[in-house]
């Protein structure tokens, strides 16, 4: 349900103004020939199936065949054709569009000019002319259209954009969706003849294209997180929501304060998270002249690196906690960044700690500790920028290993894989779109595995695809059914559709899971396309239960996605998903409600969609940074980093473990894991096991440790760190953190918050 907060005023004249006003749709690509155009009037037609009258102006298929297919019957409002420089233009005909009164117009290229002598200058307001005359609009736009996106496109990549729209109109509109297509995509629809545009330009070089469809689900996933945001206040929740970082560095006007700004910087831009700066002081009291000028100089630094900076008033130390804690809380922070304690133990025990504090006080926020190294080595400055490693000589002679890894990389065959934030978004359907378009190009492809669920659009992309019978297992009696693997490789398709990539094979399969039946047929040299969702992944398990409140099983490890030559997500609204569950389009209708109401609640769907698209442009950066690309968006990590993760019990162990991948894997980092017990019981080698596998899987290396005193963990600890040379030791809170911070002062220390789901907090609050 949604809240039952009473609205104000003004927002009950704009709900009533928004009855008088058409909806607006954007479609956003990264590049021309993502796919916009294709999928606007596949909408049109859907609309139209549902009895609403739609009608299309000013629509530019560049003669692609699959979007002219797709115009079909729909009704067109002849636009107003020009030239310009040679090139024909079209502008909406809004005389003609207001007399034929339709309930959607579809027009492309929002940020279109118009001729001279036009009502309006641009196409974005005659869209807004439109809406006024409850006329709604769906259209199309490129990122690097969008006037925010547009500098940040020119500096990386070089491409001169004509003309731009305020990015604020992707907060006006009704519902915003990305269509994300792979550079590899784009370049073969270039290479086929079905795009315009010079294959030597700038605008489709492949790097330029990862860049830019970075910069696109980036984008998006601000927008979602906006609505996220708006919808978490309305509902009454409260703490960080899962799926974007928020930064927060706590420092003094002191000579060290740049270092942690600085190191907060880094750990915000690596996350792709918002860096937020606070100082406490005094306010009725004088600053020094030294004092002061190391202000201005942390206020310029804020300023440059695009943080937040805010100066907290402060009446006595020992509420420092507090007023962190409040401000953290206030703007969703995720984590808090100040330095190591340089107290004695006495002085912690007379004056209190405020590291103590904070982990007394935060709930589901981690607290980061940045190194003292200058009592050790003497540093005041940040390590200098790392020196790229050089390009091995272009003559050098292989050895006979790096030869038979190239060979097996050359035999294997393609992996492509779709990837959505939940059931429904059209993964599938998608698949099977893609299959058979190959299948009219003469290449040979099957169905490896095909899961339906009754979805009647689905079962219609099937068309000419043949699928491979499934093979039977006979298990406690029962007969039932799996992919056929050994078949697959037998037939040698060039390609096979296989879906559902999380799925677990029945007992007596050969494999136990569907991935390592893929990882069979790509070595065998048999190209696959497959789908999975988000909540999927491994090193994302944790979050989807603090979102969802439900621990999902079926899980794969994050190297597939890093397996794949192309992963592509499809993106759908959370109201337009409903909207299929509704229709009984995804589950069969006696499953509606219950999934309404649970999985599929609004805020959910919105969370795991910001989740999908912060992940994949995580991927897309990986892809280029692998490519040596310096002008990525996150930008090079500038530090070589060793992970240690710190473990002493079994409780939330297995989420330590992912939460230590997924930073040693932003930060191209190596990581260990350390399990330190007072005792080993031979009950305990089960869940040990596990552990051990979940690390290995995820890529990272696991040992034990029996020590005789308990007392003498963190000591043990530190030392085992710093012989691994470990940079940064991560830990969950817990009563041995604060025996363990004074070992480890000279590294970086990660206290795990131990987090609840957003209805834990609801209720917690309440």
């Amino acid at each position: 349900m949604d809240g039952f907060k009473r609205k104000t005023p003004e927002e009950i004249l704009l709900s009533i103004s928004k009855l008088h006003r058409g909806s607006l749709k954007i479609y956003i690509g990264a590049v021309s020939g993502s796919g916009k155009t294709y999928h606007m009037l596949r909408e049109g037609h859907n609309l139209k199936g549902q009895g609403i009258d739609v009608v299309i102006c000013a629509v530019s298929t560049l003669q692609r065949p699959e979007t002219v297919e797709q115009l079909g019957d729909l009704e067109r409002v002849p636009s107003i054709h020009w030239m310009k420089d040679g090139v024909e233009q079209k502008d909406l005909n809004l005389d003609a569009l207001l007399k034929r009164n339709p309930e959607v117009v579809l027009v492309d290229g929002l940020a279109h000019h118009n001729r001279s002598d036009a009502l309006f200058p641009t196409r974005l307001e005659d869209i807004k002319y439109l809406l006024a005359h409850d006329i709604s609009v769906i259209t199309t736009v490129n990122v690097y259209e969008l006037e925010e996106a547009m500098e940040v496109a020119h500096k990386l990549t070089g491409v001169e954009v004509g003309h731009c729209v305020p990015s604020n109109i992707l907060e006006l509109a009704d519902e915003v969706r990305l269509i994300d297509a792979t550079p590899e995509t784009i370049l073969t629809r270039l290479e086929e003849g079905h795009l315009k545009g010079n294959k030597d330009s700038a605008l489709f070089q492949r790097g330029n294209l990862g860049v830019l469809r970075e910069l696109a689900l980036r984008l998006v996933a601000e927008d979602v997180n906006d609505s996220l945001e708006a919808h978490r206040e309305e509902m009454g929740f409260q703490g960080p929501s899962g799926t974007t970082e928020r930064i927060l560095v706590t420092t003094q006007y002191h000579w060290n304060g740049s270092i942690y700004v600085r190191r907060g910087q880094q750990i915000a831009k690596r996350l792709n998270g918002d860096l937020h700066v606070v100082t406490l002081r005094k306010m009725g009291k004088t600053l020094s002249k030294e004092a002061a000028a190391f202000r201005r100089s942390m206020m310029k630094l804020v300023e440059k690196v695009g943080g937040k900076f805010k100066e907290l008033p402060l009446s006595y130390r020992r509420c420092i906690p507090k007023l962190v804690v409040n401000y953290a809380n206030t703007h969703h922070v995720t984590r808090i960044v100040l330095g190591h304690s340089k107290q004695t133990r006495w002085q912690t025990f007379l004056y209190g700690s405020v590291i103590n504090g904070l982990l007394k006080r935060a709930r589901n926020v981690d607290v980061f500790l940045v190194a003292d190294r200058a009592s050790k080595e003497g540093e005041r400055i940040l390590p200098a920028h790392m020196q790229s490693p050089k390009e091995p000589y272009k003559y050098k002679r292989l050895s006979k290993q790096e030869v038979e890894k190239k060979i097996e990389k050359i035999k294997r065959g393609r992996f492509k894989v779709y990837i959505g934030a939940a059931p429904g978004v059209g993964k599938t359907y998608t698949m099977l779109r893609e299959g058979n378009d190959l299948l009219k190009k003469g290449i040979d492809v099957k169905v490896g595995l095909l899961e339906t669920h009754g979805r009647q659009e689905t079962i219609a992309q099937v068309s000419d695809l043949v699928s491979i019978p499934r093979a039977e297992i006979h298990y406690q009696g029962a007969r039932l059914e799996e992919m056929d693997t050994e078949s697959i490789i037998r037939l040698r398709p060039e390609v096979v559709l296989v879906d559902e990539l999380a799925h677990s094979n029945v007992p007596g399969s050969k494999n136990k899971k569907r991935y390592e039946d893929v990882l069979e047929i790509l070595e065998a040299g048999i190209s696959v396309i497959s789908t999975v969702n988000v909540q999927h992944l491994e090193s994302l398990n944790d979050a989807v239960e603090h979102i969802t409140g439900v621990r999902v099983r079926e899980t794969v490890p994050d190297s597939m996605l890093r397996t794949a030559d192309e992963v592509q997500l499809i993106d759908v609204s959370p109201e337009a998903l409903q909207l299929r569950m509704r229709d009984g389009k995804i589950y069969a209708m006696a499953k509606v409600d219950q999934a309404l109401n649970h999985f599929f609640k609004t805020g959910n769907l919105i969370a795991l969609r910001e989740l999908a698209l912060r992940e994949i442009a995580d991927d897309v950066d990986e892809r280029l940074e692998s490519m040596e690309r310096k002008n990525s968006l996150r930008g090079p990590w500038r530090r070589k980093e060793v992970i240690y993760v710190c473990i002493t019990e079994f409780t939330q162990a297995d989420r330590l473990i992912r939460r230590g991948f997924r930073i040693a894997h932003r930060l191209k980092a190596a990581w260990q894991v350390s399990f330190i017990a007072a005792r080993y019981l031979e009950e305990l080698k089960p869940m040990l096991e596990a552990l051990e596998k979940l690390t290995k899987r995820l890529g990272g290396e696991f040992s034990f440790q029996a020590v005789v005193n308990r007392n003498h963990i963190p000591r043990y600890f530190a030392t085992k760190a710093s012989e691994a040379g470990a940079t940064q030791l991560i830990v969950r809170k817990s009563m041995m953190v604060k025996k363990l911070l004074p070992y480890a002062r000279q590294m970086d220390v990660l206290i795990i918050a131990d987090y609840e789901s957003w209805q834990s907090s609801r209720n917690r609050v309440r």
